[in-house]
């Protein structure tokens, strides 16, 4: 199979984004199996100056469907507010990424090879081409953030492992 920007972007998110999902849930059971507030786990993080794990799971939305919707619009930036720290809010964040994603036509994504893409943050900004954005800049943060989440519930010593992050993986059929 040639290469294809869909498969490489949107396969990615879409191979994670349950694996969040799982993240959340067992992290949701966690605190209700031991009688904790949501913010025991949604406000937990790695260092106090990281982004706790509704943060996290939060910039998995953010770097994967809002990312889609920016290469559709030419642009792209942060999201800086803090992310809710309740467990239904988190699940539909991740929901409505997923849906988003499930929708796009792979024809589309492909068809955005070389076209300009722009991160802006306040005056500053940095210039892409749609495939470098979403392989260079979009896919690491993806990646990144969805680890950190991982590894805050592990910190937490919540019983999460590998087969809890990978997701499906593409098999050959």
């Amino acid at each position: 199979m040639p290469f294809s920007l869909y498969h490489a972007s949107v396969g990615a998110y879409l191979q994670i984004l349950p694996s969040i999902a799982g993240l959340i849930g067992k992290a949701e059971a966690h605190c209700q199996a031991n009688g904790l507030p949501a913010e025991a786990l949604t406000d937990a993080r790695l260092a106090d100056d990281m982004w706790p794990f509704a943060k996290q799971v939060f910039e998995c939305a953010h770097h994967s469907a809002r990312a889609i919707e920016g290469v559709r619009a030419g642009v792209f930036g942060p999201e800086i507010e803090p992310a809710p720290l309740d467990f239904v809010s988190l699940h539909m964040e991740i929901a409505d990424a997923r849906a988003l994603l499930e929708g796009i036509d792979p024809a589309e994504i492909d068809g955005m090879i070389g076209r300009d893409m722009r991160f802006e943050f306040g005056t500053r900004g940095m210039n892409f081409t749609v495939e470098d954005f979403l392989l260079t800049f979009s896919l690491p943060n993806f990646y990144f953030h969805a680890t950190s989440a991982y590894a805050v519930l592990r910190n937490q010593e919540l019983k999460v492992g590998k087969m809890d992050y990978l997701g499906k993986l593409r098999l050959k059929a």
